[in-house]
């Protein structure tokens, strides 16, 4: 396992990137870095978030990039990306005893985030308006979750436009190499979780 890198460190690090140095129509609003998200506070701390490693990067470039050449004007919308390990523990204790801990990395597996190496995002569409997914970003309910779409279509609780919306991120997100998880439309993970979590530094 290679030795931990404190966040106050990563502008240093070789291996990460900020988000702002990313082309391609990516734009970026960290939502644990205010109160817009779903424990109602700013987690962050002053904490800069702002990164990936250079390899998840590169290939959140190449999905923006994919999605402008098929819809031109639609962009990524990064929502959450590098996440310490201290702000997981802390998400960890804040939401113990509550069913809201399915959604979290328990902090001794660690969190993809926390090695830079998952991101969080939605769409804009042409205008710069997120895009009606059917349920919210950290929305914490059976909507948001990828593997009861059918059934949701079926019901009505999610219509097919908004399925073919989250087919879109889905298309582009695969098409540079990430994957999605079955509970949260808006995470893609790069790389293969067991080898991320014995092989790269987490950032603490």
């Amino acid at each position: 396992m290679a030795a931990p890198v404190r966040i106050e460190d990563i502008a240093a690090h070789p291996h990460f990137r900020r988000l702002d140095s990313l082309r391609h129509g990516i734009a970026v609003d960290l939502r644990y870095a205010s109160a817009n998200n779903f424990v109602g506070h700013a987690v962050y701390d002053g904490f800069d978030c702002h990164w990936l490693r250079r390899e998840a990067a590169e290939a959140l470039e190449h999905a923006a990039a994919w999605l402008d050449a098929r819809r031109p004007g639609w962009r990524l919308l990064v929502l959450d990306a590098l996440r310490p390990q201290r702000v997981q523990q802390r998400l960890w204790d804040e939401l113990q005893g509550t069913p809201l801990t399915m959604y979290l990395a328990p902090p001794e597996r660690g969190s993809i985030h926390s090695f830079g190496m998952a991101v969080d995002l939605t769409l804009l569409d042409p205008q710069g308006r997120e895009v009606d997914m059917g349920s919210g970003f950290d929305e914490m309910t059976l909507t948001s979750h990828p593997d009861h779409e059918a059934e949701h279509l079926a019901l009505g609780l999610l219509t097919a436009q908004q399925l073919t919306e989250r087919g879109w991120l889905r298309a582009a997100m695969r098409e540079a190499g990430f994957q999605g998880i079955a509970t949260e439309w808006w995470h893609f993970d790069f790389g293969d979780r067991v080898a991320v979590r014995r092989e790269l530094p987490r950032v603490l």
